[in-house]
């Protein structure tokens, strides 16, 4: 069936991801006419998950912030409607296992203090003080949720406010941001701890500041885990939303060439089953990857060659080699819980732990199933194995180039995957779960090229650019181009990666938006976003456009099977 755009938008939006659907609601609510072009046919970008027989695979394969209660993306969902797919708190967060220790973060991280004091009563005092410095960084994270706004997005004396309010922000880091790679962190470690066992559990940390976080996060209650149905209801209820209010969306469609005239976006040229079509807006949002902007949407001349040097210097999130795995028993029969159990040899140094070599990295493994009954019978359960990837090993994955430079993913491809998948699972079996292989009725594997191919992230990245000297000094992130009313969105606008920065980037280039199109709803949110006022104040200003919630939960694989037992048990028991 053949797209059928509007004359003309507002806003057209690259990209269905978790940035560009929330921007596409945001706007709707302002009553902005918009249209989002997806090259996929489901929306999600790195949340999509997918379906295999009867289970569901979740492909948020970490975990979940600030959609806690008083949380940035809480926040601002409030403003798009109130059905919105809601987490759970989750209570057990991580367990660090090796050959020498077994330990568990809880939302009670006293706990893990109190173990570590236990084996280490030598160094109680610097456990103390590092556990201090993540409760008091937690506080500090907390405040941030009312720091997001963009400086693109403030006038002269807000710039003034926001500036002074982030130099108290940044105190409590600015003393540990210098602590990075391995000897770095071993010298931030030895400031707390001196015995060399104990900094062995946080070997895999590329810095301090992730060592400390998580425990940060763990103090104020912000680890939560995905709703129920995954991580992919949140994009399906972005998108309904969207719809509903009566948006586009037109999957399976690609974007060739961003349309300018001088040094103005003025909309899209895309193809849809082997048809051009020309999409004109008055502003363009790339939540996409800035690779593809620049090099692909974008005339040469748009990139000179400093800017192509940082591009492919910034420093990125890996990819991950992700191997799911639906069992014929509860994942609590192999002995998993909720959190992300990390299996690494401690005495390995960080790059060897983080280079994507099967045998050496470090393995998560995460049940999903566990967290979230709806995505498998209950007399199954699913798990997932994954290992930090790079698009570029093994030769790109053994696979060949077509004519435009994709992937071909032949014969080859498909052995190597499943050989570097064997090498983990071994590991696993070995290390932790012995009986995993008789319990195994499903297996699916992912490569970077998987990733890239269903995100378009550069490299299959899982988060986009990472926060730290590289991209802060090259001014990677930025939401700005060299064109009038083209903005960039999603995880090149704002370093740090995950829903959160993607949703924060969205709100952000929606007030860059508003702040020209409608002054009174920019105001209004401006205020609202940065706690002036709460979302009662935002509703009875009667400003944006009403949604009726009436989004429903779809069913998964499982849910649909235990239906139809149950119907089929009451039709028997009714004869």
């Amino acid at each position: 069936m053949a797209i059928n755009p509007k004359e003309h938008y507002e806003v057209v939006i690259i990209g269905a991801g978790i940035s560009g659907l929330t921007s596409s609601a945001l706007f709707r609510k302002a009553g902005l006419s918009c249209c989002v072009v997806e090259m996929n046919p489901i929306p999600g970008g790195y949340l999509q998950g997918f379906n295999r027989k009867d289970y569901r695979f979740d492909s948020a394969i970490h975990w979940i912030n600030n959609l806690g209660p008083n949380g940035l993306v809480t926040r601002i969902f409030e403003i798009i409607g109130t059905d919105y797919p809601k987490a759970k708190e989750q209570k057990r967060i991580r367990r660090f296992v090796s050959e020498e220790f077994d330990y568990l973060v809880t939302n009670n991280p006293d706990g893990f203090k109190e173990a570590l004091i236990r084996d280490f009563p030598e160094d109680k005092k610097g456990i103390e003080r590092f556990f201090k410095t993540a409760r008091v960084i937690g506080k500090t994270l907390e405040s941030h949720t009312f720091l997001s706004r963009t400086w693109d997005s403030m006038n002269l004396w807000e710039r003034i406010q926001h500036t002074a309010k982030m130099m108290k922000f940044i105190v409590p880091f600015a003393p540990l941001v210098r602590f990075t790679g391995d000897k770095g962190v071993q010298k931030g470690l030895k400031k707390y701890f001196s015995n060399p066992n104990l900094r062995k559990i946080f070997a895999s940390e590329p810095d301090l500041l992730s060592c400390l976080i998580p425990i940060s996060w763990a103090y104020t209650n912000d680890f939560q885990t995905p709703p129920e149905g995954g991580s992919q209801t949140i994009p399906e209820w972005l998108e309904h939303v969207t719809t509903t209010l009566e948006g586009d969306i037109f999957y399976k469609t690609k974007v060739n060439k961003i349309l300018l005239e001088g040094d103005t976006a003025v909309g899209v040229k895309v193809e849809h089953r082997g048809e051009e079509h020309i999409i004109k807006s008055k502003y363009v949002i790339a939540a996409c990857d800035a690779e593809l902007l620049y090099t692909k949407l974008l005339p040469p001349s748009s990139m000179g060659d400093k800017w192509k040097a940082k591009l492919n210097k910034a420093e990125m999130y890996a990819s991950a080699i992700t191997i799911a795995l639906g069992l014929d028993c509860p994942a609590e029969e192999l002995g998993m819980g909720e959190e992300i159990i990390y299996l690494a040899d401690p005495n390995l140094d960080r790059d060897a732990l983080g280079d994507g070599d099967p045998h050496t990295s470090g393995i998560h493994i995460l049940a999903s199933s566990v967290r979230d009954k709806s995505l498998a019978l209950p007399e199954h359960g699913t798990l997932t194995l994954f290992i930090p990837g790079f698009i570029e090993q093994f030769d790109y994955w053994k696979t060949e180039r077509d004519e435009n430079g994709g992937y071909i993913r032949g014969e080859a491809y498909k052995k190597c995957k499943e050989e570097v998948a064997e090498i983990v699972l071994n590991r696993v079996v070995e290390q932790f779960i012995p009986n995993l292989r008789e319990h195994i009725l499903y297996t699916d594997i992912a490569t970077p090229i998987t990733h890239q191919r269903y995100t378009g992230n550069k490299g299959g990245t899982m988060m986009g650019q990472r926060p730290g000297r590289v991209n802060s000094q090259g001014k990677m992130a930025s939401y700005k181009t060299p064109y009038k009313n083209l903005i960039q969105s999603g995880h090149w606008a704002d370093l740090g990666g995950g829903i959160p920065i993607a949703i924060k980037s969205s709100m952000n280039t929606t007030f860059m938006v508003l702040r020209q199109e409608n002054k009174k709803i920019f105001r209004l949110l401006a205020d609202y976003m940065s706690g002036k006022i709460e979302i009662d104040k935002v509703r009875s200003a009667d400003l944006l456009t009403h949604y009726e919630p009436s989004w429903v939960l779809k069913p998964t694989p499982a849910q649909k099977i235990l239906a139809r037992r149950k119907k089929l048990a009451e039709e028997k028991e009714g004869k």
